[in-house]
């Protein structure tokens, strides 16, 4: 996606909201797309997050149609992404395990009609809590895992499969022995369900040995955070890591600690998809740094 592209974009209805910076993204990196000149091409990807899928409630009675309508916004952008990520809770959860896996069915039938098939899939805590991501690993593979595209090392987390909300010691460690492989000045994009730093913890908006893997992280220049859990747009810097959380797609939740529980915000019916939506992450080369693009769930 060339830049004046994403500028039409913006001017089309979305708008830049934060710029990311990832200093360190050499314009001669092994595996980049370059341009007859022989200077990196800027890319995209979106994010989607929380779409529940088997939720019924008052906080969203569209809720059948929801994650559809979101399927079709995405494959209506003039430039496709160059992949899809869903950080987590792509169900809603259940204590059935038959009924929890024809969820994961189902979500995957419709998120299919995405036309950009290279999609990454993170699980959510309703997703994998009560089986330690059992169900999820059958439908959609590992939990964590890491990836490269264009110059950025990926790192998936999973820090919903144990029902304590922790990473654990052993994916710590091997998180460990992945950054060890990394030149310090390598752009590192951290993907992930919870928060990783303790935004409302009386929320279950925290991850346990969080700050371990931030303590880790942070010995690199340029890391980037994405996560979803909290279903709203929220920016905080811990250091020089900045952490990003995308809205949901199936209802909004109060801002942290506003108010003594965390229940959705109320349906309004003369704006079924306020506050719900999905975002582009641009990577800049040319100015190294990410731009975050918000977008509603379908234009008014």
């Amino acid at each position: 996606m060339h830049r004046r592209d994403f500028m039409g974009l913006v001017a089309a209805g979305g708008g830049v909201v934060f710029s990311s910076a990832l200093a360190g993204c050499a314009m001669s990196t092994p595996g980049s797309t370059t341009t007859a000149g022989g200077k990196q091409e800027n890319f995209y990807f979106v994010q989607l997050s929380d779409t529940h899928w088997g939720y019924q409630g008052p906080a969203n009675p569209d809720a059948n149609f929801t994650l559809k309508k979101a399927v079709k916004a995405v494959n209506g952008l003039p430039n496709p992404p160059d992949f899809i990520v869903f950080t987590g809770d792509l169900t809603h959860t259940t204590d059935d395990p038959a009924e929890r896996r024809r969820r994961m069915r189902e979500f995957k039938a419709i998120v299919a009609d995405l036309q950009v098939k290279n999609i990454k899939f993170l699980p959510g805590e309703h997703d994998a809590s009560l089986d330690r991501g059992a169900a999820f690993m059958e439908q959609f593979g590992d939990t964590h895992f890491t990836f490269d595209h264009q110059g950025i090392h990926f790192i998936a987390l999973d820090n919903v499969s144990d029902p304590g909300a922790r990473l654990g010691d052993e994916q710590l460690a091997w998180l460990a022995a992945d950054l060890q492989k990394q030149n310090i000045d390598q752009p590192i994009v951290v993907l992930t369900h919870r928060p990783l730093f303790d935004l409302a913890p009386k929320w279950d908006w925290a991850t346990r040995d969080g700050q371990q893997a931030i303590a880790l992280l942070s010995s690199h220049r340029h890391v980037t955070v994405f996560y979803g859990h909290i279903h709203q747009e929220h920016h905080r810097m811990t250091g020089h890591i900045a952490h990003h959380s995308a809205k949901s797609l199936i209802f909004a939740l109060p801002a942290p600690g506003s108010q003594e529980k965390r229940t959705p915000l109320p349906w309004d019916p003369a704006q079924p998809n306020k506050g719900l939506g999905y975002r582009e992450a641009l990577t800049n080369v040319a100015k190294h740094d990410f731009q975050l693009t918000e977008h509603p769930v379908e234009k008014s």
